[in-house]
């Protein structure tokens, strides 16, 4: 693990290029929507006027030591962080996302974490059940 520091000094070189750098790869590319969270980036466009590869390749040339890779949706969603966005005409509906390994467990109560972790751990599932505006899969 690096310093304690380290997050926050990526996060400030991170908002840095993108003051410097973003807003002109966004109106040069027709970019409709930028979100990101710590690294992962999720970027919304219309195929018709934007080339994927070109604007993977501009990223690419921000900064010397940072490498961007690129997933495209498929089937008309892509995974971002723990949410799949679904793609239906012109409207965007989100679930659950879940790798593959995912147990679906959590701590157990029998186990010696801290009581605290486990609470947190109820909390963080109910606090995203009640905030993502999901679909429900059946």
């Amino acid at each position: 693990m690096g310093a304690s520091s380290s997050g926050l000094i990526a996060e400030f070189f991170f908002q840095k290029l993108e003051d410097t750098h973003l807003t002109l790869l966004l109106d040069k590319h027709n970019i409709s929507a930028y979100f990101r969270y710590m690294d992962d980036i999720l970027i919304i466009f219309d195929s018709r006027h934007t080339d994927i590869i070109n604007l993977q390749e501009d990223f690419n040339t921000l900064h010397p030591n940072m490498k961007f890779t690129a997933e495209p949706e498929s089937n008309n969603q892509i995974n971002f962080l723990d949410i799949t966005i679904h793609k239906i005409h012109t409207k965007r509906t989100a679930s659950i996302y879940r790798k593959p390994p995912f147990t679906d467990s959590i701590i157990p109560y029998s186990s010696n974490h801290p009581p605290k972790h486990k609470h947190t751990a109820i909390k963080y599932l109910h606090k995203r059940l009640n905030t993502y505006h999901l679909q429900h899969d059946e």
